[in-house]
Order: C-alpha cells, then structure tokens, then sequence
C-alpha cells in the first residue's frame, strides 16, 4: 500500500510503497477513507516532539474495516469505523474508572518479540504512530481504537471526529460541563478550538468569546457560534475580555500549545472559573502562575482527547452531526490527495487553514 513516511524530523514526508501485516488477536485492518491533517502532527513532523524514526504518521481519521483478528468483538467486516489515538486496554485503573483516554496499558500493543504490523518494502520496521499511522492506505489497530459508527455519518466528516472535534467538544461536555447562560472563551480557532466553540453553542453557553490573530479563522469561529471575536494580536487582550465578560469568563479553552496561551486562559478567567489546557506545549516550556491568584478559587486543569468516553461518546457526536447540531462541514478547507501531505503540513504552519483531508476512496 501507499504511505506517507516520516524518515527524519524536519523533512518533507515521502510516498512510499508499505508493507502491512494481518491482523493479529484483537487487531482490526481498516481499509482508510479519510485522515485530517492535524497540528499533532506537525508537532512530530517538525521536531518539536520526538518520536521513533521511520513513522508514519497521521491521527484523525475514518474508514472501513477490511478484516478482524481473532477475539475481536466490536466491529466486523464492512463496519464504518472512526479511530483515535489514545487506544485503551478496558481494564486498568484509567478505564474502568471512566477515563480510557488516558490508559497507557501496554497489552494493547504488539509484543516486542512480533513482526511489526508497518515495515517498509526492504523489510525495515515502521515505528507505530500513535497507535495508528493513519497517512496510509490502510490500518492495522487494536479493536480498543476504533468505534463502529452510522452508515449514513460521511467518512470525510467522520474523520475529524477522531481528534479535532472530540478533544475541542470534550472540552466543553466532559471537562468543563458549561452550563446554559455560563461564559466560555476559546483560545485558538484552529480545528479544535473551532470544536470546542460549537460545542459551547450547542450547550447552550450565553457567551462564547474567540481569540485568535487570523481573520478567516475568527469569522470561521463566528459562524461556528462565537458570540464575540478578538484579535489575539491586540493590545490590552485581557482586559478586552474581563471587560467583555463582567470581571472574567466560567471557563477559558486553550486550544494553541503555548505557555503565554496558557497563561491567558487563567487571567481571563472570574473568581472560581476553570481553564483547561488542550494545546501541545512543547517540552522544555514552562506555565507561569502568579502565586495569589490562586485564592480566587480558580482551577487549571489538562485533557487529553477532552477526557472522551469513546464507545459512548463518538456515536453520539456522529448522531449531533446527522441532526444537524454539530456543524463540521465549516471545519473542512479543502480535500487533497496523498500526495499533496507536504503541502497542507505548509499551510499549517502558517496558521491559516482549518482542516485539510485526505480522500483516500
């Protein structure tokens, strides 16, 4: 099959012929219809995070399942599936006390001692990307990474699903439980700040603030049910916000990845409000907080995949979109092939773009 190979940080991935293993006991192949192309990504891509080399990357996707392992259960021949990266065994203390996004059980991987389920032609392993190594034409997961979805659910629109969409509406759902009435600011109108947006809209949320620098990214967030826009560029940002939102918002969204971002989630936020970190800071970065402000009785608090419940919660995102409640056809700023990777990896760097797919059938 085609990939999209990583051989080394800081170059350009290349199309390359992989070889894919069968799937072993409690292991799905997936034939790809649809991948996004992600920031996380990036953030591998251009070194900021290590990762094992060569990897194919690739982490938000959707398609249909070739074949099943033995003991897999969940999805069979033909299903429509959804993946995610975080995949869970079921059974440690993560999971089964409702928080499978955060299991690291390491039973859900192959041994170390089995064939690799990516290898390049000449034999040479592919190190496993995020448990999915989804820039490909196909996919060999764990059963626990993937969820069987409507039918009638698009595939192109499914696939933001997988990262984007349930890491910016969990925000809003699982981690910060927005009220009706209540104020939320998101920073960052990317594809997961622009989730978390709509999320607050359809939870019925009185304010919902954006800030972000890119003009077409703040009239995007508008559209998605921002209430209010702010240039992150301008001067006097914080107090532009406490102003807005009589003395600070109920929760603040950071969906950027970098320490000042962070740093404005918890300043803009009113006595016992709630900040939660989505972004990526890179290692070696710092969040400073004023000692004091502590006594405010606000909280700071992280997320990974916006603390999802997967087998619940993405049938029911999927059924949010076919009802129209869920808007992600705003999310999608173009459909590419395979081979354009490079170039939609470029555009976002600049920070310009929503989401690229990739259209594999």
């Amino acid at each position: 099959m085609k990939a999209a190979v990583l051989f080394e940080a800081k170059r350009p991935l290349e199309i390359a012929e992989v070889v894919v293993d069968k799937p072993g006991p409690r292991e799905v192949l997936i034939r790809t219809a649809a991948v996004g192309v992600c920031r996380s990504d990036l953030h591998f891509v251009d070194g900021s995070f290590p990762h094992p080399m060569p990897t194919v990357p690739g982490h938000e996707a959707a398609g249909v399942v070739e074949a099943v392992g033995e003991g897999v259960s969940s999805v069979k021949p033909g299903d429509h599936v959804i993946t995610f990266f975080t995949v869970f065994c079921g059974s440690c203390e993560m999971c089964i006390t409702g928080r499978p996004s955060l299991c690291v059980d390491p039973s859900t991987r192959r041994a170390k001692d089995a064939p690799p389920r990516l290898k390049l032609k000449n034999g040479q392993a592919l190190a496993p990307f995020l448990n999915l190594s989804a820039f490909a034409e196909m996919m060999l997961v764990h059963e626990n990474a993937c969820v069987a979805i409507s039918k009638d659910m698009p595939l192109d629109r499914a696939a933001l699903l997988g990262c984007a969409v349930i890491t910016g509406a969990g925000s809003v759902f699982n981690d910060s439980k927005v009220k009706p009435g209540e104020s939320v600011a998101v920073i960052g109108a990317g594809g997961i700040g622009l989730s978390a947006i709509n999320a607050a809209k359809i939870a019925g949320a009185g304010q919902i603030i954006a800030i972000d620098p890119v003009p077409e990214k703040r009239a995007l967030a508008e559209k998605m049910g921002a209430t209010h826009t702010l240039d992150a560029n301008v001067a006097g940002l914080m107090k532009s916000v406490l102003a807005l939102s009589d003395g600070g918002v109920h929760y603040a969204i950071e969906a950027v990845g970098r320490s000042n971002t962070a740093e404005l989630a918890w300043n803009i936020l009113r006595r016992g409000g709630t900040a939660t970190i989505l972004g990526m800071i890179a290692p070696g970065n710092e969040v400073k907080i004023a000692g004091p402000t502590f006594l405010t009785g606000k909280k700071l608090q992280g997320s990974l995949l916006g603390s999802t419940q997967f087998p619940i919660d993405m049938p029911r995102l999927v059924q949010m979109y076919l009802d129209g409640k869920l808007d992600l056809d705003t999310m999608v700023a173009e459909r590419i092939a395979l081979e354009d990777i490079n170039d939609a990896l470029a555009k976002l760097r600049t920070g310009d773009t929503a989401r690229s797919i990739i259209m594999f059938q």
